[in-house]
């Protein structure tokens, strides 16, 4: 995470609130362990060392895309890539950056 996203970060609530009200999808890409540990409900897991083959299965999700894990790095290295390869997404930080603003 770069310096001037430590800036983003107030703004980061409502663009995952525009994000969510789109219909985005939120990807979780940490460890298995972690995942069992707490996660959003409805959240696709595919571990970060998993996103390069597994490119085609998120694009045919035909959605925007939260990328989330524990703190937002693992999350931001996803969301980098996928957006290289023509995927919208953005960098949530950790998931219960997400979770508190979903339907429960």
């Amino acid at each position: 995470m770069g310096l001037f996203n430590l800036f983003r970060k107030k703004n980061m609530s409502n663009e995952i609130q525009e994000y969510l009200a789109k219909g985005a999808v939120v990807l979780d890409v940490r460890t298995l362990a972690e995942w069992n540990e707490g996660h959003s409900e409805g959240a696709k897991h595919i571990v970060l060392a998993t996103i390069p083959t597994n490119v085609d299965e998120i694009k045919s999700w035909n959605k925007p895309v939260i990328a989330v894990c524990r703190s937002g790095g693992r999350s931001g290295q996803a969301a980098q890539f996928l957006q290289s390869h023509g995927v919208d997404v953005i960098n949530g930080g950790p998931w219960q950056n997400v979770d508190q603003y979903l339907v429960k």
